[in-house]
């Protein structure tokens, strides 16, 4: 018997990028909407994410948190999908995911509100610079067709997400899987905007 799986999420978060990965690896999941002033900030939900936010999954016993780890557990959980990295892969494919998940929204989040790290300071933020961390993707998006070589992975969805949202280079195809998920957060975000 296979694991349950629950995904807790809102469509207007975060946890678009989960949703994503999910529908890539096909598995039958379970969908907990949580709204941000309430049901995520809820007793029950802070018990499987004490941070109160999302996406989160549970799958049997387990719990993952945070989109990166969310991607890279679920491509070793559902290892029939393809979508972990070979031993040759291995390398760019954890490298490119965390500089995404680490400077890559750091940097993004800094710049959409309006901080910058003064040049003096650079050495002390882990991105150093927003112009710097944008053309480090820039040239890694641009070595290979895929982030980790010649096929898609896991790394792809998350650093594809980074990419279309954060800095909208339009470098990725849209996937059938990522056009699904957010076909259902679309849904989702038209229905709460009704009520």
């Amino acid at each position: 018997m296979t694991a349950s799986l629950t995904f807790y999420t809102n469509p207007m978060s975060r946890g678009q990028i989960a949703r994503w990965m999910l529908e890539e690896v096909g598995a039958p999941y379970e969908q907990v909407l949580l709204d941000y002033g309430t049901t995520m900030k809820a007793p029950e939900y802070l018990a499987i994410n004490p941070m109160g936010k999302v996406p989160a999954i549970r799958h049997g016993d387990h719990v993952v948190t945070e989109g990166a780890a969310i991607c890279a557990y679920l491509a070793e959980a559902f290892p029939q999908a393809g979508l972990a990295p070979t031993a040759d892969e291995r390398a760019d494919y954890y490298r490119w995911l965390f500089f995404a998940a680490g400077p890559v929204e750091q940097a993004i989040t800094n710049k959409s509100m309006g901080f910058e790290v003064p040049a003096d300071k650079a050495m002390m933020a882990g991105y150093g610079s927003f112009e710097a961390t944008v053309d480090a993707l820039e040239k890694a998006a641009g070595a290979h067709d895929y982030i980790a070589g010649d096929r898609f992975t896991a790394a792809d969805v998350y650093v594809g997400s980074q990419i279309m949202w954060g800095l909208e280079f339009g470098t990725l195809p849209r996937r059938p899987a990522y056009k699904r998920a957010k076909a259902i957060d679309g849904a989702l975000i038209a229905e709460a905007q009704k009520g």
